[in-house]
């Protein structure tokens, strides 16, 4: 078995299908990369059991076989050619020789046997999204989902598909994100839950590609496929809560303000917050928002004043500050407005510009109790 392949093109590859492996595996065999080799065909596949990702690759061979090969020695060796073509040989005594302009190295193989096999999918439901609406569908929600693992459910990014639109929510009982698209649409309503670890690599490569990714799904497993890649994951087995439900219908009190100054007045103010409840006030009264923060324990405190557009009743509420700026980050536009009913209730987060025809953000936090 035997091929040559470009160092810079096939480092590539690698690193974004190392992402996949863990520091620690339980099965040793996981520390490798499977390298399948069909003629000018190259396959290179890498898994934690839960998620396997794979890369086909171009390449000059024309001959067949699969090793499995030490993905963190191959990366590092892989890091410090330059451009250049590398022959890569399997020899009899278990080992895989690479050649190069300068010199050889040897590392050691197992069989490609070893290496776990991929689910197939039985007739899976097949849906079709853009990139880069998926890309940002996850860079909206992830934030928001738990590290909870009582609660693994919450743990991922809820999809719900169906003829109308795409819906992604997340939440961690604290605050909760709902990003839906009526321009993409799905053939037949289907809703599974997605983990953390397999979106942030898909959100990682999608962000840079313009494909079209087609998303197939069962009770158990999804594949994303794309360019020349395919990630397929195990989903989170469970049901979803119901979120609509907790997002309040009726909230008479809207404040429209500008999103950089509020952040920049609560990033300020949240620096002489309580470390433990990092809880800010918010303080409404006609067109004066006033944002304070209080530290009994070490008599810090702060206070500032901001000009808003208020709708509605004087009312003073709690947030944690943490959540509020991980939301105002989260968001893109220029103006916002912050709906509110109760002191006890949870505040509604939505854009008021910047958003495509047919996207919708709602972002939901929940207050903190004031004692006054």
């Amino acid at each position: 078995m035997k091929f040559i392949v470009s160092s810079s093109y096939l480092l590539k590859q690698l690193q974004v299908l190392g992402s996949v492996i863990n520091s620690s595996n339980t099965l040793p065999i996981l520390d490798n990369f499977l390298f399948e080799l069909n003629h000018a065909i190259l396959t290179v596949s890498a898994s934690d059991l839960e998620t396997t990702m794979s890369a086909t690759l171009d390449i000059d061979s024309t001959s067949k076989g699969s090793v499995a090969v030490p993905a963190k020695l191959l990366l590092e060796i892989l890091k410090t050619f330059p451009e250049q073509p590398l022959t890569f040989t399997v020899e009899e005594n278990s080992t895989i020789e690479i050649s190069s302009n300068s010199g050889k190295y040897a590392l050691a193989y197992a069989p490609g046997e070893e290496f776990p096999k991929s689910v197939n999918l039985e007739e899976p439901s097949v849906t079709l999204v853009p990139a880069d609406v998926l890309a940002t569908a996850i860079s909206k929600t992830i934030f928001a989902a738990g590290n909870d693992d009582l609660r693994p459910v919450m743990s991922g990014v809820f999809f719900q598909f169906s003829p109308q639109g795409l819906t992604f929510v997340a939440t961690d009982a604290h605050k909760l994100v709902k990003y839906a698209r009526t321009d993409v649409t799905a053939s037949q309503v289907a809703d599974f839950i997605m983990p953390k670890k397999p979106l942030t690599i898909l959100k990682n490569i999608l962000s840079t590609s313009d494909a079209e990714v087609k998303i197939e799904y069962n009770d158990s497993n999804a594949t994303f496929s794309f360019d020349n890649y395919i990630l397929m994951c195990r989903l989170i087995d469970g049901k979803y809560p119901n979120y609509e439900a907790v997002i309040p219908k009726e909230n008479p009190n809207k404040l429209m303000i500008d999103r950089s100054q509020f952040l920049s007045s609560v990033r300020r103010v949240a620096i002489f917050s309580n470390k433990t409840t990092h809880q800010i006030r918010l303080k409404i009264a006609g067109a004066e928002l006033n944002i304070s923060a209080e530290d009994i324990d070490y008599s810090n405190k702060a206070e500032e004043r901001l000009t808003c557009d208020y709708q509605g009743d004087d009312m003073q509420i709690g947030y944690n500050s943490r959540f509020l700026t991980e939301m105002l980050t989260n968001l893109q536009s220029d103006m916002i407005m912050l709906e509110m009913s109760l002191p006890n209730r949870a505040g509604i987060l939505t854009p008021i510009d910047g958003l495509e025809d047919g996207e919708t953000v709602t972002m939901l936090v929940m207050p903190v109790m004031l004692n006054n």
